[in-house]
C-alpha cells in the first residue's frame, strides 16, 4: 500500500509540473526591427509593450507565478542581420523549494551579422532548498554585439529569509563566428549557506551577478572602473577573447542591482528597460 501511495504521489507531482517555451526571431525591415513568427506554449509568454524608434523590446512573463522542482522552461531567440532586440522580465523570478527533481531552464540566444542583443532579466531568487539547473548558449556573428546580465539571490533577505540548502547549476557557453570563446559551469549544492559564508566563496554575500559585454576591450574596462568608488558591493571587471565580463557579489540584492545598473549604463549608450527603474 505504501509503495502504491508513493507512486501515486510521484505521478501526481510530475503531472502538475509547469512547462513553458518561447521561440521567435526578429529581422530588420526598412531600417526598423520587426518581429517574425512567435511560438509560445505552456506558462511562458513574451509581450512587446511599445513600438520603438529602430529597435524592439520584449518582456517575458511566467504565468505559473514562479519555478518549482521538475518545471522546465525553454527560450530560443534569434536576432536577424542588423536588428536590435532588448529582452527583460516583468518581475524577479522566484525558484521555490523542490522536494523532487531540479527545475530546468534552457536559454539559446543567437545574433546574426551586425545585430545587437540585450538579455537583461531581473533577479532570480532562490528559496531555501530550491533546485535549478540553468543553461545559457550564446551564438554571435563576428560583428554582432551583446549585453547580457544575470543576478542570482540566495534567499529573500528583505524578508529575513536565507537559503541554507539546495542546488544551483549554471552552464554558460559563448561562441563568436562559430568559435567557442567562453565556457563556464558553476555548481553549488548541499549546504549552500555555509559555503557562501566562506571568504573564498562570497564572504557572507547573498547576491551574485555576472555581466557579459561583447565586444569588450581595455578601454571599456577602464571606463567601468572609473565608477568603482560608487560600488556598494564587490565588482571585478576584465576582458579577453574580445569580450568583457564583470562579476558582482553583495550583502543584499538591492546593492548588487545598483552596481549592475552602473556597469550596464557605462557599457551601453542605450537606456535600461523601464522595468529596471521601478
Amino acid at each position: 500500500m505504501r509503495t502504491d501511495t508513493t507512486r501515486t504521489n510521484s505521478a501526481t507531482f510530475a503531472a502538475n509540473r509547469a512547462r513553458g517555451a518561447v521561440r521567435f526571431g526578429v529581422h530588420l525591415a526598412d531600417g526598423v526591427t520587426r518581429r517574425g513568427d512567435l511560438h509560445e506554449s505552456g506558462s511562458l509568454r513574451v509581450r512587446f509593450p511599445s513600438p520603438e524608434d529602430k529597435g524592439l523590446s520584449g518582456v517575458f512573463v511566467n504565468t505559473a507565478g514562479g519555478i518549482a522542482g521538475g518545471d522546465r522552461f525553454d527560450i530560443d531567440i534569434r536576432a536577424g542581420e542588423g536588428s536590435r532586440l532588448t529582452l527583460t522580465t516583468a518581475a524577479a523570478e522566484k525558484v521555490y523549494r523542490a522536494p523532487g527533481g531540479a527545475a530546468e531552464l534552457s536559454i539559446a540566444l543567437k545574433a546574426e551579422a551586425g545585430a545587437h542583443l540585450s538579455w537583461l532579466p531581473q533577479e532570480t531568487i532562490l528559496f531555501d532548498r530550491a533546485r535549478i539547473a540553468r543553461r545559457i548558449d550564446i551564438d554571435l556573428a563576428d560583428d554582432a554585439s551583446l549585453l547580457l546580465c544575470e543576478i542570482v539571490v540566495f534567499g529573500r533577505s528583505a524578508m529575513g529569509e536565507t537559503m541554507q540548502h539546495g542546488e544551483f547549476t549554471d552552464r554558460w557557453r559563448l561562441r563568436r563566428g562559430g568559435r567557442l570563446v567562453f565556457a563556464e559551469t558553476i555548481r553549488l549544492d548541499g549546504d549552500i549557506g555555509a559555503k557562501l559564508a566562506r571568504p573564498a566563496f562570497a564572504k557572507g554575500g547573498v547576491a551574485i551577478g555576472t555581466a557579459l559585454i561583447v565586444p569588450g576591450d581595455e578601454a571599456l574596462v577602464a571606463r567601468i572602473r572609473e565608477a568603482s568608488e560608487t560600488f556598494g558591493g564587490e565588482v571585478g571587471i576584465s576582458c579577453w577573447n574580445g569580450f568583457a565580463m564583470a562579476r558582482f557579489c553583495a550583502q543584499d540584492a538591492a546593492r548588487l542591482r545598483a552596481d549592475m545598473m552602473t556597469v550596464l549604463g557605462r557599457a551601453s549608450g542605450s537606456a535600461l528597460p523601464r522595468l529596471w527603474l521601478n
